[in-house]
């Protein structure tokens, strides 16, 4: 929970300074890449979060690192200030809350399509296009197969779930019927 503080704090502070000098976009990028690059290699990790190691020797590597990056100036400040603060080690969690941020200015939402059966394209279009006309928003569709949802699909668009799966219509008669309810 404090995690989500954290990196809530520090994505929406970024998001301002991102909004009020039209940087967001590229900001989101910057961020991206070095939260995968932290991901990818655990050495690199260690080096700049592990505290056995010397802040001044890890503040060094930091800098060195961001220089070869080439980034924005507000985001290699924005990176120390996460390393002088002891909140580097969160940067993912940062990026991916900066991520839904960055979809809400550009009026991007995300969504999932959960399907038993794989989809045509025409037919994932047709989904998203309607989505996007009951959301008004883009909508950038995710889409998997789950065999056990026996048929139908179910779509996942933030907090909201439609699930027009089989197996669920399945569960919820086999609940009328144990209540003894008339369908």
């Amino acid at each position: 929970m404090k995690n989500l503080r954290i990196a809530r704090r520090y994505a929406k502070a970024l998001m301002l300074i991102g909004k009020e000098d039209g940087q967001a976009e590229v900001y989101r990028n910057q961020l991206g890449a070095v939260a995968e690059l932290l991901e990818g290699s655990k050495s690199l990790e260690q080096a700049l979060c592990n505290p056995l190691y010397h802040t001044e020797g890890r503040r060094k590597v930091l800098v060195a690192l961001l220089d070869k990056l080439g980034l924005a100036p507000v985001m290699k400040s924005f990176l120390i200030l996460l390393f002088d603060k002891g909140r580097l080690p969160f940067i993912g969690a940062i990026h991916q809350y900066y991520e839904k941020l960055a979809d809400e200015l550009k009026g991007v939402a995300r969504a999932t399509l959960v399907s038993a059966v794989a989809l045509s394209e025409e037919t994932v279009e047709k989904i998203r296009a309607t989505l996007s006309e009951k959301t008004g928003k883009d909508i950038v569709l995710e889409v998997r197969q789950d065999p056990s949802l026996i048929g139908g699909i179910v779509t996942r668009i933030g907090d909201l779930v439609l699930d027009g799966s089989i197996k669920t219509q399945l569960l919820n008669m086999r609940e009328t019927l144990k209540r003894g309810e008339s369908a």
